[in-house]
């Protein structure tokens, strides 16, 4: 599978000139990617306004999004703050190569130190998007610290599991650490994907990367803005977890 990682300096509350600035970056994207994956809340960085800059499926970023991933038949994953039924979230979309949403992932773990949890609604359910037939685990940026969530897509096999991040400098040790963590204990690519610059509050250096299913580096890059380019072999996912039968021997109890 062909992958595409935009690590980016989004324009602090600024759908438009975000938009602008990632039509730049994306203009000459490989012809041949299959996946094209965003940081956490890809329009306006990690904002806690989410009255103001939260949209229903008729919103800026939804129709754009949808647009660029028909225009370019490429499969997308983006995060928008999302109002649903009176409510707001931190959320993942996975737009298809049809420009279709195929899935939606509410962050389900707010960050509180952040205050998150006060302006964000917390979503309640893991969800499994797919691409042809493999199976991809979503979660946002905090989620990556509780491996609980991470265990349920292990258990349901996911070949790959993302997570998109606004996560600072000060922690990004922790970052590539628990990334790392999460792919060898699922046996699955585990793939980042961060921002990088500076908002009001923080400052970011990116290190968006792959691991692979025993945990190795497959690309890491740190503090450029730029679309990272990697392919993956799915069929070693399988292998692993042949040779190694971690995953069979979980007794959660």
């Amino acid at each position: 599978m062909k992958i595409a990682l935009l690590q980016f300096s989004p324009i602090w509350e600024s759908k438009e000139d975000n938009i602008l600035k990632i039509n730049d970056l994306v203009n000459n994207i490989k012809k041949d990617t299959e996946i094209l994956i965003f940081p956490e809340m890809t329009l306006t960085g990690f904002t806690m306004n989410s009255q103001n800059y939260s949209e229903e499926i008729d919103g800026i970023g939804m129709k754009y999004f949808l647009k660029l991933s028909s225009e370019f038949k490429i499969d997308i994953i983006a995060g928008i703050i999302e109002k649903y039924h009176n409510k707001f979230y931190n959320s993942l979309f996975h737009f298809d190569n049809k420009g279709l949403i195929k899935a939606v992932y509410r962050k389900v773990h707010p960050f509180s130190l952040a205050e998150e949890d006060k302006n964000f609604d917390a979503g309640n359910e893991s969800v499994i998007t797919k691409i042809d037939k493999t199976k991809i685990g979503l979660s946002i940026c905090y989620d990556l610290r509780f491996p609980e969530l991470y265990r349920l897509y292990g258990k349901e096999r996911t070949e790959i599991i993302v997570n998109i991040a606004n996560w600072p400098i000060k922690r990004i040790d922790h970052w590539k650490t628990l990334l790392k963590a999460r792919a060898i204990e699922n046996q699955c690519y585990m793939i980042g994907v961060n921002r990088i610059g500076e908002d009001p509050f923080q400052k970011y250096n990116g290190f968006s990367a792959i691991y692979d299913p025993m945990g190795k580096e497959i690309i890491i890059s740190e503090n450029e803005e730029k679309i990272i380019y990697a392919e993956i072999d799915i069929q070693s996912v399988y292998e692993v977890r042949e040779k190694l039968g971690f995953l069979k021997d979980i007794k959660l109890i």
